[in-house]
């Protein structure tokens, strides 16, 4: 091989060692705004690291759902996760606290719990191995059903949706007489479509970004729980990434959360008039 080739690929080996590509899963449908804001915070990583760090996103659940990536992520198939509570509490059960049904009315109450309790949760996320990066809202949770539903007893009629993995819900629901169905948020839209399930659990949000809404089209009008998010990053990856970078990527990750909980809280409220005019029906 000439002496010129071989130093050349000398160079290109090295190069490419020192580059750190982070694969990163998320449910947030491709081209959304959470997406968008995740690529933007990738192009400023790659700037503050001088190309050495660069964020792969898989967006749209191309990485199975939320189980599935928490577990990708646990076997180093995927370095970071942009995922809801409902993947956040089958890691740390402490950010159920967030999430209890009926128990906060508004983002400030949100807010203000979320403030005096992350540094716990973010704790017990990284002895399990993991950084928070950001903490972000993916809305308010809203009932979705085929046939309009005002009652408790009525829903009991139905087949709902509870996610894969989510088995306090689950077991919640069951115990109370309801007939909850476990899928991956991934199959939601297919259950909808061959009579599955009759109703689902989203933040309108999700729903309009992913179609659910347009298998079902009644919504009943009351907030039953925040669905909160997070940006997590490997605990290995992180260690590795020097310490100067690591303060610059970890305010850039704070200031795209904060944009993020500001995006989306704008977004949900549009969100739901545009359903509308493709036939959702709030109840």
């Amino acid at each position: 091989m000439p002496r010129n080739l071989f130093a050349l690929l000398l160079v290109v080996a090295s190069a490419s060692a020192q580059t750190t590509i982070i694969r990163m899963g998320t449910l947030a449908p491709k081209d959304s705004q959470w997406h968008k804001i995740l690529l933007d915070m990738g192009e400023q990583w790659k700037k503050v690291s001088g190309g050495k760090i660069e964020l792969k996103i898989y967006a749209g659940g191309e990485q199975g759902d939320e189980p599935a990536m928490v577990e990708k992520l646990r076997i180093k198939k995927l370095q970071a996760v942009a995922i809801s509570g409902a993947g956040l509490s089958g890691i740390e059960p402490g950010v159920s606290a967030l999430q209890i049904p009926m128990m906060l009315n508004s983002y400030e109450e949100l807010d203000y719990v979320r403030d005096h309790i992350a540094d716990r949760l973010e704790k017990g996320l990284s002895q399990r191995g993991f950084v928070v990066l950001n903490w972000a809202d993916a809305g308010w949770v809203y009932f979705f059903t085929k046939k309009p539903v005002m009652t408790p007893n009525e829903m009991r009629e139905l087949k709902l949706c509870t996610l894969q993995g989510d088995n306090g819900f689950y077991e919640l629901y069951k115990r109370n007489g309801f007939h909850p169905v476990a899928l991956a948020a991934t199959d939601i839209l297919t259950g909808l479509q061959t009579g599955l399930i009759d109703a689902f659990q989203s933040p309108p949000l999700l729903a309009l970004g992913s179609q659910w809404f347009a298998g079902a089209k009644n919504m009943l009008d009351i907030k039953f729980a925040e669905l909160v998010g997070a940006t997590l990053l490997s605990k290995d990856v992180w260690d590795r990434i020097p310490a100067n970078t690591r303060t610059e990527i970890l305010t850039i990750s704070r200031d795209a959360g904060v944009k993020l909980r500001e995006e989306i809280r704008k977004a949900e409220s549009a969100s739901i008039p545009l359903m509308q005019q493709f036939g959702l029906n709030v109840v």
